[in-house]
């Protein structure tokens, strides 16, 4: 029998991620625990400096290329007016242009010559955790400003925060400032985990209002009694609450991906519990005699395995679930990019923002240590990255099959684990989406009006159209060419002219409700936080 670590059950376990009784603060008892250790309580993001200005009367960004969210082609010149946080016109064309180009900024009116550039929708992460309590086994809980910081430098103006790990009321205080535009940080909508021990119906739809009541604007479910993930489903639902749910091998047996979508599941995560809901020949997955689910190397190798024991692409249930799951509105959220640490371990933990842009806690908590989620090649073989590269190729498939059968599919990264870090994740996602058979159009359509319309937000984000909300995302380069131009870390490219290699700039500026972010500045100061804190460290404070 292989031992198991407590404090790490502790810390994977829903039942302490979550309240445990009705009342309380999910997140709170892991917390609380993690502060006995003697470690310093999580900060609040400090406010706004000079990274951020505006929203102003009048914004104008002239002569754009637009990526406009719709999977439609790019338009360009484009000249985008903006009166605080709505767009109130798109002028295109030369004459547009023309008719624009006295314009010039002043006390009233900020005007972005935005020639040669690309802009496209605020990007949506759609499964973005705030942080995680994992990071305290480097030595420090996650900071909150250095995690907003690198999402909004690299576009993103919206997350999906899957179960508020780091406590519900500190999320909910972070969105309530990001709101406020007080903190520079992403929209975030907030969604509590729900309590596996939690078993009978009607505690599950008290436990529902009792988060709604606080702030959450969704739940999040890892597994739990059916009658209880049944009645808090249609409570969620009936307060305007969004579901998502990572169905976790413990409890997959008892519901699978089709019994939850029928109950009016929003999205899957990952995709746990997707093969098992298509198996022809067993109904269990054919797990090695000694397999633990609580060691992780055993849960990971294992689950490389799963696509190749389910039916075969293109067969009659595979389309049939397709079809099913399209017809109840069902969203795919992948995460792909999380796991590829598990078919290539050597490259993507020695990616080249590793070292300027990663906490070193972070990268103390990544490394193999059975305390730890997501910390787990121990003992990584050659056959386990081949086995996970045929379980990605069969994974894709499907993805890519439930976007053209016209599926909704989004964009989300999971990152803060397994090497992935905030931001340089979420563009991974994007490069991983154009080897799931995507069009870079239909990658971005994925990236913000997908995940707006998984959200209800489409009347007002996910699209670059008059009368939305101005996110918006301004690049020096083609992203549609090449994704690894949004890295903060730029695409090194031969300068043909020179002979001499040289770095893209990446992302300028990200636009949230008008407000504007120089997201270059933001990558310095990043990098600053990170250079900080090993200076502390190595001084020994």
């Amino acid at each position: 029998m292989k031992r198991l670590m407590p404090l790490a059950c502790l810390l994977m376990s829903a039942k302490l991620f979550a309240i445990t009784a009705v009342g309380g603060e999910p997140g709170e008892e892991v917390i609380n625990t993690i502060l006995a250790m003697g470690v310093a309580p999580p900060s609040v993001a400090g406010a706004l400096g000079e990274e951020a200005s505006g929203p102003y009367e009048r914004l104008v960004i002239k002569n754009a290329n637009l990526i406009d969210g719709t999977g439609g082609p790019l338009q360009g010149p484009v000249t985008i007016v903006v009166e605080g946080d709505r767009i109130t016109n798109i002028i295109g064309g030369g004459t547009g242009s023309l008719a624009m180009g006295n314009i010039h900024s002043d006390e009233k009116t900020r005007v972005i010559d935005a020639t040669g550039k690309y802009v496209m929708p605020g990007l949506i992460n759609s499964h973005a955790h705030f942080g995680t309590p994992s990071h305290v086994f480097g030595g420090a809980l996650t900071d909150p400003e250095y995690v907003t910081k690198l999402w909004l430098a690299h576009g993103i103006t919206t997350i999906r925060e899957p179960g508020s790990l780091m406590g519900l009321g500190w999320t909910l205080k972070h969105k309530q400032l990001s709101e406020q535009g007080k903190i520079a940080a992403p929209r975030i909508v907030a969604h509590a985990l729900f309590p596996e021990a939690i078993s009978q119906a009607d505690k599950a739809r008290q436990w529902v209002r009792a988060v709604k009541k606080q702030g959450a604007d969704g739940i999040k479910f890892l597994g739990a009694a059916p009658e209880a993930i049944e009645a808090a489903i249609a409570e969620a639902k009936r307060l305007g609450m969004k579901t998502m749910y990572h169905h976790s091998q413990a409890t997959v047996t008892r519901m699978n991906v089709i019994d939850s979508a029928r109950l009016g599941l929003n999205s899957m995560e990952h995709w746990y519990g997707l093969p098992e809901a298509m198996f022809e020949k067993q109904t269990v997955q054919n797990y090695r005699h000694d397999y633990n689910y609580n060691d992780e190397q055993d849960r990971f190798s294992e689950a490389g395995r799963l696509w190749a024991q389910t039916a075969a692409p293109g067969s009659a249930i595979w389309q049939q679930t397709i079809n099913e799951l399209i017809g109840l509105d069902f969203t795919l959220d992948p995460t792909f990019s999380i796991y590829e640490a598990n078919r290539d371990f050597m490259r993507v933990s020695r990616a080249e923002w590793l070292d300027e842009f990663t906490m070193p806690y972070m990268m103390r908590a990544f490394k193999p240590n059975p305390l730890v989620h997501g910390s787990y090649h121990y003992d990584w073989t050659s056959s386990n990255e081949a086995e996970w590269h045929e379980n990605y190729q069969l994974w894709m498939r499907f993805v890519n099959d439930y976007k053209n059968a016209g599926g909704r599919v989004t964009v989300g990264s999971d990152t803060g684990f397994i090497y992935g870090v905030y931001g340089f994740g979420y563009v991974r996602e994007l490069e991983m989406f154009l080897e799931a058979g995507f069009h870079p159009l239909e990658v971005i359509k994925a990236a913000t009006l997908n995940g707006a319309e998984l959200l209800g937000l489409a009347n007002d984000i996910g699209t670059v159209h008059i009368g939305k909300k101005a996110d918006m995302v301004i690049v020096n380069e083609n992203p549609l060419h090449n994704f690894k131009v949004l890295y903060g870390t730029g695409h090194e490219i031969l300068n043909r002219q020179t002979g001499k290699f040289e770095r893209t700039k990446g992302v300028e500026y990200t636009i949230k409700n008008g407000q504007m972010f120089d997201a270059v500045m933001l990558r310095e100061q990043v990098k600053n936080m990170v250079a900080a804190q090993k200076a502390r460290e190595a001084a020994g404070k």
